[in-house]
């Protein structure tokens, strides 16, 4: 099971910012978010959702569950 955790660097090392039960040895994957790459990928992905979900096709389903 995958699960995702906050945590920070502090001194070069990576604390976690809240408790998580794992066996001492567990192989973890850390994914840095960068502020810059987050405040990007952020206006990308809601410029590409409204595209998606704000269009007027969509109005032709929303008639058809009208009728």
């Amino acid at each position: 099971m995958l699960n995702t955790v906050r945590a920070i660097v502090r001194e070069g090392k990576i604390e976690l910012l809240e408790p998580v039960d794992l066996p001492e040895g567990t192989t973890v994957l850390v994914t840095p978010l960068i502020e810059e790459d987050t405040l990007f990928w952020a206006r990308v992905s809601h410029i590409a959702l409204d595209a998606i979900w704000d269009n007027a096709e969509d109005d032709v389903y929303a008639q058809l569950l009208q009728e």
